[in-house]
């Protein structure tokens, strides 16, 4: 039996020969491909690896997969997680096996990048209204009666744009109106009146199709519980607003959606309050960042810090890199800078020494400024840390983790490197 055009695509990302473009992988892997190299399970610290080298955990992301598709579940939430996160579409398929509805998207790019791979459902958590990006969407929806794709409505020009570079599409395209999250805040239509003007003009357009309402809660000013839960009340309202108007004609389901990773228990205890439509409703929660997690910024909002019952995602993420510097007793330098850490959040965080085979905990060293290509290191009088050490760092935001590395070392808990994550960004 053939394989569908995504899982052959999926398969062809194995044939990738390594070379230069990939950072901290063996030199003398150079010319296998991606495959052989897996295959040969090679070792993160005795396997030729170079640092700096950023490594993702096998367990603790089959872990938080396992986790957010419990949650889900549990909630009855259908879940679309935000892609921009690591733009590697071995992770999409995964988090589609683990039960996802499909996946969130920010840009037409990413969009193209999901479909190259076989993704079958496409949220696009942005107003679209770009023509030749249109256009583009139009010649697949028209090809592939199974592909599903939704995005944002947020302005009755915006509708206007869209449906002029789709005039005669042979499908409609499914949009929601984007409720704002408040006055200050991102995107969005900012009051209940201009989404109905926004509606109006969405049941005008014959190239589109209005099969819901989204926001992200993430962006309410000042978000508190109380704020958060107030903003997602309204959301809820406005489609039974809209229901009761008649605006969801032709429709199968009723889309509402939101979700973040900072507030999806407000969203599962919101929307478990949805009542009863004239057509069934699909919750679509969008969180992104679960997938690695983090050390820093995600570790301290994350909903399940308020509900553990409900379990906690693991930090999945650590970059190694190699003490080049010892100049004094309280610092040292690391090979691992902007180029190779996210630090638009915080800095790394020191966590691990390894030496002659042995590792255990960074005591008394902290990252205290980055450099290009250099942390800088502030040590206790009393640190053992020495030239050539490895130094593990976690790291805070997964978003600007990925995108600086194109092939990722999937590596168990014992250093064994059992696959290798693409990313296109």
């Amino acid at each position: 039996m053939a394989l569908d055009p995504g899982t052959e695509a999926l398969a062809r990302l194995a044939e990738e020969r390594v070379d230069h473009r990939f950072k901290g992988l063996p030199p003398d892997a150079d010319g296998l491909t991606v495959g052989e190299l897996a295959a040969q399970r090679r070792n993160l610290f005795t396997g030729g690896f170079s640092t700096p080298v950023l490594a993702l955990s096998a367990e603790r992301l089959d872990h938080n997969l396992r986790l957010m598709e419990t949650y889900a579940t549990r909630h009855g939430l259908a879940f679309a997680p935000h892609g921009k996160t690591s733009m590697a579409p071995r992770l999409f398929r995964r988090q589609i096996e683990h039960g996802a509805w499909g996946i969130t998207l920010a840009v037409p790019h990413q969009v193209r990048v999901a479909r190259a791979y076989g993704v079958r459902r496409v949220f696009l958590a942005n107003e679209l209204v770009d023509p030749a990006a249109l256009r583009w969407t139009a010649a697949e929806l028209a090809v592939d009666p199974g592909f599903s794709f939704v995005c944002y409505v947020d302005s009755v020009r915006g509708v206007e744009l869209m449906d002029a570079a789709l005039r005669g599409a042979a499908r409609p395209l499914d949009v929601v109106v984007e409720l704002a999250a408040g006055e200050g805040a991102r995107t969005g239509v900012r009051t209940e009146e201009e989404c109905a003007a926004v509606a109006d003009a969405v049941a005008a357009a014959p190239a589109l199709r209005l099969v819901g309402v989204a926001g992200y809660e993430g962006e309410v000013p000042g978000a508190d519980p109380e704020r958060v839960h107030a903003w997602l009340r309204r959301l809820v309202a406005l489609a039974v607003d809209f229901d009761k108007a008649g605006r969801f004609a032709g429709v199968d389901e009723i889309i509402v959606s939101a979700g973040g990773s900072a507030w999806f228990d407000a969203v599962a205890g919101v929307f478990a309050g949805i009542p009863e439509l004239s057509l069934p409703v699909l919750k679509l929660l969008r969180s992104g960042a679960y997938v690695s997690h983090d050390d820093g910024h995600y570790r301290r909002i994350t909903p399940f810090n308020r509900v553990p019952g409900e379990g906690a995602l693991e930090p999945a993420f650590r970059l190694w890199a190699q003490v080049v510097s010892r100049p004094s007793a309280e610092q040292a330098f690391v090979n691992a800078g902007k180029r190779d850490a996210a630090y638009d959040l915080d800095l790394p965080f020191a966590q691990a020494v390894r030496r002659d085979g042995v590792e255990r905990v960074a005591a008394g060293i902290e990252v205290s400024a980055l450099s290009d290509q250099h942390a800088w290191l502030r040590t206790a009088p009393d640190a053992d840390l020495e030239v050539g050490d490895w130094v593990g760092l976690g790291l805070s935001h997964p978003c600007t983790s990925f995108d600086k590395w194109q092939l990722i070392p999937l590596a168990e808990a014992d250093g064994t490197v059992v696959d290798y994550i693409r990313t296109f960004f």
